[in-house]
């Protein structure tokens, strides 16, 4: 969380020019934006080419985010500790040039623990230096040149280790889970470290598609890093650091007036995940809102502990969900930064399910919890402002891992993906069907990118009639997705909604329960929602995602 400035935000917004405000916040977004397509452009896997399950951002010297593209939100408020974690680990104030921060170098890290979210999601942090030539001149080292800020690249890549293909088990600690990476330099001053990159693909199973997305996400960030130099060039390092300031006021203040014209008081809301994957017990997502003035306090406290299993979600990822849903009551031209979340406190008891502590497994709570605690935030905050609230989205990223040896290509492989379901209807507004919501902003596989990359055969994909809540707003409608599996495979599915349907509103009704269905052999058989399985050849598998709930009641002709 950004720390309070000594002075206020309106007293730092005062003589900026808004017009060249506007022109720098759309200068900072356009450096994530174009990261961002370098990334895409370049990356081997289907996950990081064709999903698009990446986010890039610019931070200040101090690991404020600055701006972030319109990529993924769950890593809103998780990337700036994973920036933050990298600037503690190689300090400029450090004793030891072994501490410090030069041109070239990258850090790279996943840790959950350090910033992070889930293992394979590998995050990219480059330093950027003022070397424009009227600050070149006056050193005699470009190692010497004064710190600019920070871009940093996050992929989910389709596999980092682990006991299951994919890299999202259903384990019970986090050491099950993949190949953990603390802050560490993969680029020294331009330079590979070559025993790292060695080290990270003999870990994997897929060792040349992961160096191909590592190589995508060096090329995003070179250039971050060269963009963010060509505004020094042109404006100065001065420049940049005044608006930089100005737009984290900027969206501090606007934060502000939404929470002054919300009702003051006190907001309660929960709501369960089916299990944890090990147990069968639903667990507890609970909140407690407190608005008042133009501040606000988030409290997790009533949460449950942690799990055994790996829907525990670390604090990086509640803080993520907590900036996601006051994001979305912002005005659109608000940019993404880390000056939303000033006047919000987040508490999330350590050790909980909400800020879990290792070694606990931390797969499902990136993708899963995430998607209750919005559940929980948006129907708490429908207490406050039910006008602004839809009713629950499906309420799960319906994650599918399916991995093994393809014997036609001779190699390993691993796909991941999630599926979208329904959206929540409003007041007025029926909910969209067969889309991302939320903590995924996504897209899906397409049909001919999946069977050109994987021996997979997908037989049927369609929207779920019916299966949005009903309502005088009716709930978006799911995905039937059917897959037909071409060789032995070990599958993973990480689901939710399976046992607690998606919440309607103000008399709207629930959208439907999804469901994980194998078909082998003519024979039907229902699966869980969480666990790992071997399919055989020729196995069909059919994952029924949930629809969103509904928003009013019906009347009696209806």
């Amino acid at each position: 969380m950004l720390d309070e400035s000594k002075y206020s935000a309106n007293q730092r917004l005062e003589g900026v020019d808004p017009i060249r405000l506007e022109v720098f916040k759309h200068m900072f977004a356009s450096i994530a934006e174009e990261m961002g397509v370098v990334l895409r452009k370049t990356s081997y896997s289907p996950n990081i080419k064709e999903r698009r399950d990446f986010s890039c951002a610019l931070f200040d010297p101090s690991g404020n985010m600055i701006a972030q593209a319109a990529h993924i939100p769950v890593h809103l408020g998780s990337m700036p500790l994973s920036v933050r974690a990298a600037i503690n680990k190689y300090s400029q104030s450090g004793n030891s040039p072994s501490k410090d921060l030069f041109p070239g170098d990258m850090i790279l890290l996943n840790d959950p623990y350090q910033g992070g979210t889930h293992l394979p999601d590998i995050t990219l942090v480059s330093p950027v230096f003022d070397q424009s030539s009227s600050n070149v001149s006056c050193l005699n080292d470009l190692t010497q040149a004064p710190l600019i800020g920070f871009v940093a690249s996050r992929a989910h890549h389709a596999d980092i280790g682990g006991m299951t293909p994919g890299s999202m088990p259903i384990a019970q600690e986090i050491i099950q889970e993949g190949l953990i990476i603390p802050p560490v330099k993969l680029f020294s001053q331009g330079q590979r470290n070559d025993d790292l990159w060695e080290m990270i693909l003999a870990n994997v199973r897929t060792p040349l598609e992961r160096s191909g997305d590592l190589w995508a996400q060096v090329a995003a960030n070179q250039r971050g890093v060269h963009r963010l130099q060509r505004i020094a060039d042109e404006y100065g390092r001065q420049q940049i650091s005044i608006f930089m300031d100005a737009l984290l006021a900027y969206s501090e203040n606007m934060t502000r007036k939404l929470l002054a014209d919300l009702p003051d008081g006190t907001y309660t809301f929960e709501d369960y995940l089916d299990n944890d994957g090990v147990n069968e017990q639903p667990v507890l997502i609970s909140v407690e809102i407190t608005i008042q003035d133009e501040h606000a306090i988030v409290d997790f406290s009533s949460s449950a502990e942690q799990q055994k299993g790996s829907v525990n979600a670390v604090y990086a990822i509640t803080l993520s969900a907590v900036y996601y849903v006051f994001r979305c009551l912002l005005n659109l031209d608000v940019p993404n930064n880390s000056g939303c979340l000033v006047p919000i406190e987040v508490i999330a008891r350590p050790g909980s399910v909400v800020n879990a502590a290792f070694p606990a497994p931390v797969a499902g709570g990136n993708v899963e919890t995430s998607q209750r605690i919005v559940d929980v935030l948006l129907g708490a905050l429908s207490k406050a402002c039910p006008e602004l609230i839809p009713a629950a989205s499906q309420g799960t990223m319906n994650n599918l891992i399916i991995g093994g040896w393809d014997p036609g290509n001779r190699r390993a492989f691993t796909y991941y993906e999630t599926i979208g379901g329904g959206i929540g209807a409003s007041s007025g507004t029926p909910g969209s069907s067969a889309v991302h919501s939320h903590m995924t902003n996504t897209l899906n596989t397409p049909v001919e990118a999946l069977e050109y990359a994987y021996p997979i055969r997908v037989v049927r994909y369609e929207i779920r009639d019916g299966s949005g809540g009903l309502g005088e707003s009716q709930g978006g409608d799911g995905i039937i997705r059917e897959i037909e599996i071409l060789v032995e495979s070990q599958v993973t599915l990480l689901t939710e909604r399976r046992i607690f349907a998606p919440y309607g509103l103000s008399g709207g009704q629930p959208g439907r329960l999804g469901e994980n269905i194998l078909f082998r052999s003519g024979e039907k058989k229902l699966l869980p929602g969480k666990g790992t399985f071997s399919l055989r050849e020729n196995d069909r598998l059919v994952i029924n995602t949930p629809g969103g709930g509904g928003f009013g009641g019906l009347s009696q002709s209806d």
